[in-house]
């Protein structure tokens, strides 16, 4: 069962969870993320998301050991979605709908300033919030995944994701080394440690 709630965030975000494959996938420390993704449907902070910075606006130097993949199974399951609406939705619902390891789309997260010196830094006031593109379980880790139409030519893609991994890590309790980055289209998928990234402030 695929359960669905739409958020006003300053635009519409469609948030979706595949209750069976998280009770199939999210199980030990990882049931922390099956708890968050769950109370997201009663509890998340609207307002949070109406100031602030965004994840998919962060221009940070990095540096980062990032494998490119071709032929890897996000692109190919990404191959499955039509074009008759939005690409990003369209390659979502493709996933959730045929794969058993992704668990949640448009995953609402925020970072608030007292938690981290990366809300500080920015100099904005508010949190930072974001929403991932597709939340999934693959050996034993929980991956963070964001579809990017050109994915070869992505120069951000490392720091959004990262930051979607560091809020998320802050949210469930769970180390950062719990989790898993990349980003991908139909031609490539580009993977990363996110415990390894250093930003250049």
């Amino acid at each position: 069962m695929i359960r669905h709630k739409s958020f006003g965030h300053g635009w519409w975000y469609h948030y979706r969870f595949h209750e069976e494959n998280a009770a199939r996938t999210l199980k030990g420390d990882l049931s922390q993320l099956h708890s968050y993704l769950d109370g997201l449907f009663d509890a998340c902070p609207d307002e949070k998301f109406l100031v602030g910075p965004r994840c998919s606006r962060l221009r940070l130097p990095f540096d980062a050991d990032i494998r490119r993949v071709k032929h890897h199974q996000m692109s190919k399951l990404a191959t499955l979605a039509g074009n008759e609406w939005s690409a990003h939705t369209e390659v979502e619902l493709a996933l959730l709908h045929n794969d058993p390891k992704t668990i949640a789309s448009e995953v609402p997260l925020w970072l608030d300033p007292h938690e981290h010196e990366l809300v500080l830094r920015l100099g904005e006031p508010g949190p930072l919030t974001g929403h991932i593109d597709i939340l999934r379980v693959d050996g034993g880790k929980a991956w963070v995944w964001d579809y990017k139409p050109g994915a070869a030519k992505e120069k951000h893609a490392a720091t959004q994701t990262w930051a979607y991994a560091l809020m998320l890590s802050r949210r469930t309790g769970l180390p950062l080394e719990t989790f898993r980055c990349g980003w991908f289209d139909e031609k490539d998928a580009f993977v990363f440690d996110p415990a390894t990234l250093r930003t250049k402030f």
